[in-house]
């Protein structure tokens, strides 16, 4: 597919460290979440986001090396044991990444490391789960992401907040007994959640100095619901939340998913700008403050796609990442756009050239 935008610094090496892969074609998506800014025509857009859909957009003009799939509940098992389903998402992951190694659909090698699900509060018979993840994903397996995303008013998450997580899940005891199970593995831990709920992972992170926490979507400022035209007068302390995370050398953050709805950032899904410079901007602060907080060498740019193509597509969001980058040193943009992710999910087969 030839790129619609002139691409930014076109050889610059990246890994993207967050996207998904899914086949929801035969879901009704007529009650999907943010349908009033128009988001059911856009998951309808991509509700097949499979291996050719993804090397569609990284083969776009970017120079994309390797990526990394995140949980996405995509392919669970239809049958056993309940705890066991989710493995089928990793099976499912680890067959694509294994056309990708083939280099026949060219030099991206995607899925090459892989982040599943295991549901945590199972304490120490997660053990079983976590075994079988590392087993499915034939040396590809890198971590667990169990979803912390929590608000009291439904219409911040949406259909999302039916899922059952309850206020507090990362100060469950049940939750830490399982979360003790991934360092013995060396595993990290990718945490979504929103921007009220970081205090209670500051604590996770300061309990388990031993285990890696990646820090998805800058933390998960929010500005809709209850938070509407509320972002500006809560960005003070989502900063100092990011401080404190930062002071934990366990944690590093990923820069982006702020494409969707959730940081009420309304005119860029609702125009879907071309323009890299208008979100630059508009995202600066956040990004801004994440690099001043953990330093170069513990942040990296994700896509979060499909899902941020809420807002723009893959060429404009990179060049978007480029532009915020433009006045890091060479050290800092090669940390930032590839270093950071290969080092965090250990992606020694990924190479730079």
């Amino acid at each position: 597919m030839a790129a619609t935008h002139k691409i930014l610094e076109p050889s610059r090496p990246i890994i993207d460290p967050h996207h998904h892969l899914w086949d929801r074609s035969r879901l009704d998506l007529r009650d999907m979440p943010f349908a009033e800014h128009g988001f059911s025509q856009m998951l309808r857009e991509r509700s097949r986001y499979m291996l050719d859909e993804l090397l569609a957009d990284t083969d776009i003009g970017h120079n994309v090396r390797g990526t990394v799939f995140i949980e996405c509940r995509a392919m669970y098992r239809a049958d056993g044991p309940k705890a066991l389903r989710s493995v089928g998402e990793t099976e499912f992951v680890s067959g694509v990444a294994a056309v990708a190694a083939s280099g026949v659909y060219g030099d991206t090698r995607a899925c090459t490391g892989i982040v599943g699900h295991a549901d945590l509060r199972l304490g120490a018979d997660v053990a079983e789960v976590l075994e079988a993840h590392i087993s499915a994903g034939q040396g590809r397996f890198r971590g667990i992401r169990h979803s912390a995303a929590y608000d009291a008013d439904e219409n911040v998450l949406g259909p999302l907040s039916t899922r059952g997580t309850p206020a507090h899940l990362l100060r469950d005891p049940d939750f830490r007994k399982g979360f003790a199970e991934l360092a013995p593995r060396g595993l990290s831990f990718d945490a979504w959640l929103l921007e009220p709920q970081l205090l209670d992972l500051v604590d996770l992170a300061q309990t388990f100095p031993e285990t890696t926490i990646v820090l998805d979507h800058v933390g998960g400022p929010v500005g809709i619901g209850v938070y509407a035209g509320q972002r500006d007068a809560r960005f003070d302390e989502w900063r100092a939340q990011i401080q404190a995370l930062a002071a934990c050398d366990n944690v590093v953050v990923k820069l982006g998913g702020l494409g969707m709805p959730f940081a009420g950032f309304e005119w860029s899904y609702a125009n879907r700008p071309d323009s890299h410079e208008a979100l630059a901007r508009a995202w600066a602060p956040y990004i801004e403050t994440c690099i001043e907080a953990f330093g170069a060498t513990r942040c990296m740019f994700e896509s979060n796609f499909p899902v941020d193509h809420f807002t723009c597509d893959y060429a404009t969001l990179w060049n978007t990442f480029k532009h915020l980058a433009r006045d890091c040193s060479e050290d800092e943009k090669h940390a930032l756009f590839f270093e950071t992710a290969a080092r965090v999910y250990r992606l020694d087969s990924v190479s730079a050239q």
